[in-house]
C-alpha cells in the first residue's frame, strides 16, 4: 500500500466528493467525511490498516467547478499541507453546458478547464507528496451520448494532465464502464452523476486500487 504511517490523505472536488461532509472541515466524527467514497476510502484504510493512522479529510463542495478550486486551493489545498491530495473535478463543468444552456458564464470550456487544472497541479506537485487525479464521469453507457463524449474529452485533459506531472490517475469512467456492462445507469445513480452507495463504492474501489490497497490484508 503506497500510504505510510501518519500521513493526511486530502480529497477535493463536487458533490460527488462532499457528500454532505462538515462544514468548513470535512474531517473528524459524526460522518463529517460525508456519505461518499471518501467515507467509504477512509473506512476501508482504518479498518485494513489502523496501524498507519492515516487522516482523511474531505474539502468538496456541492456545485464547484475548477474554476472554483483555483479560488479556494489555497486555503483548501495548500494551506492544509497534505501528503496525499486527490482531485475529482469536472463534472459541473461539463453539466452546466447541458442543463443551463444559455447560461454560459457558468460555463467552463475545455480549455479553461485544461489550463487551470495544469496550473493548479503545477502550483501543488512541490509540497504535497502525492497527486492523485481522477477523471469526470458520466454513469451513460452509451459513448456517442452528446454529454457522456464531452466528458469523456475532458477526462482525456486530466489522464494528460496527469501524465505531464507524472502523477496518479484514475479513469472513473472506464471503473463505470466495467459494471454498466450488467447494470443499468438508473442502479448506481439516478440521475448519471450523483451516484448511490453502489456507485460511490465504484469510485472508492477505483481510488484503492490505484493506491495499491491489500484487499487481502487481515
Amino acid at each position: 500500500m503506497k500510504l505510510k504511517k501518519d500521513q493526511k490523505l486530502l480529497f477535493i472536488g463536487d458533490s460527488v466528493t462532499d457528500c454532505d461532509r462538515a462544514k468548513p472541515h470535512g474531517e473528524g466524527l459524526f460522518q463529517a467525511l460525508g456519505s461518499g467514497y471518501v467515507s467509504l476510502v477512509d473506512s476501508f484504510l482504518q479498518s485494513t490498516y489502523p496501524e498507519l493512522g492515516i487522516r482523511t479529510v474531505n474539502k468538496g463542495l456541492s456545485g464547484n467547478t475548477v474554476r472554483d478550486l483555483k479560488a479556494r486551493w489555497q486555503e483548501d489545498v495548500l494551506d492544509q499541507n497534505p501528503d496525499w491530495l486527490s482531485v475529482m473535478i469536472g463534472i459541473n463543468d461539463v453539466w452546466r453546458q447541458f442543463d443551463s444552456p444559455f447560461i454560459k458564464y457558468q460555463h467552463v470550456y475545455i480549455d479553461e478547464y485544461r489550463e487551470t487544472l495544469d496550473e493548479l497541479i503545477s502550483t501543488t506537485k512541490q509540497s504535497t507528496g502525492q497527486i492523485v487525479l481522477m477523471t469526470p464521469y458520466y454513469i451513460e453507457p452509451n459513448a456517442t451520448d452528446e454529454m457522456r463524449a464531452t466528458m469523456d474529452r475532458y477526462g482525456e485533459v486530466v489522464k494528460q494532465t496527469a501524465e505531464k506531472h507524472q502523477t496518479y490517475f484514475i479513469d472513473t469512467q472506464a471503473a463505470f464502464n466495467h459494471v454498466l456492462e450488467h447494470l443499468y445507469p438508473a442502479t448506481l445513480a439516478w440521475d448519471r452523476v450523483h451516484p448511490n452507495a453502489n456507485g460511490h463504492t465504484v469510485l472508492a474501489k477505483a481510488f484503492l486500487n490505484a493506491i495499491e490497497f491489500d484487499w487481502n490484508k487481515k
